[in-house]
């Protein structure tokens, strides 16, 4: 067996290194988690407890769990996961370059979770549906929608800056 070329070791490097960042991705999802469920507890249980009884489908109680959750995830993935490309938040402008404001590249952020968030959204219902206590339904979506959040989000919303 032949040792790795320098092109095949330095792609292994930036695969390896790539990989920290879906980790500390991971993490800020686990808090995101963390605080999505507890709002969606609170909200179902109590806050909208007159509108969904226990027992029916938790929509409001979701789309607030999922409105808080989101800006949890944008804050902790800009300030940690991608903190070397918040230069790159720049579009250009003419001949300079000027920043966005942190409330527009939120917008981004929501815009390009939407299809985590709707994948999100449909299959806790779906599997609550299906019979699966809705705090489970709700973890085993967001696992899956993670994937698209994260693809989206690393070339998108915060994306290497362009050379002026």
């Amino acid at each position: 067996m032949s040792s790795p070329s320098l092109r095949e070791r330095i792609w292994l490097l930036v695969d390896w290194l790539h990989g920290f960042r879906y980790v500390r991705f991971g993490l800020v999802g686990a808090s995101g988690t963390v605080v999505n469920l507890a709002v969606l507890y609170v909200a179902h249980e109590y806050l909208f407890r007159a509108i969904e009884p226990v027992g029916s489908k938790p929509y409001f109680s979701l789309a607030l769990a999922i409105a808080v959750a989101t800006v949890n995830n944008f804050t902790w993935n800009r300030l940690w996961t991608w903190s070397d490309r918040q230069h790159a938040t720049a579009v250009e402008d003419g001949q300079r370059l000027r920043k966005r404001s942190l409330l527009a590249q939120l917008g981004q952020y929501a815009t390009a979770s939407w299809l985590g968030i709707l994948l999100q959204y449909a299959l806790t219902l779906w599997l609550t549906h299906l019979g699966l206590h809705y705090l489970i339904a709700n973890v085993t979506a967001i696992v899956i929608a993670s994937v698209s959040n994260f693809i989206a989000n690393d070339r998108w919303t915060f994306r290497h800056a362009r050379k002026p």
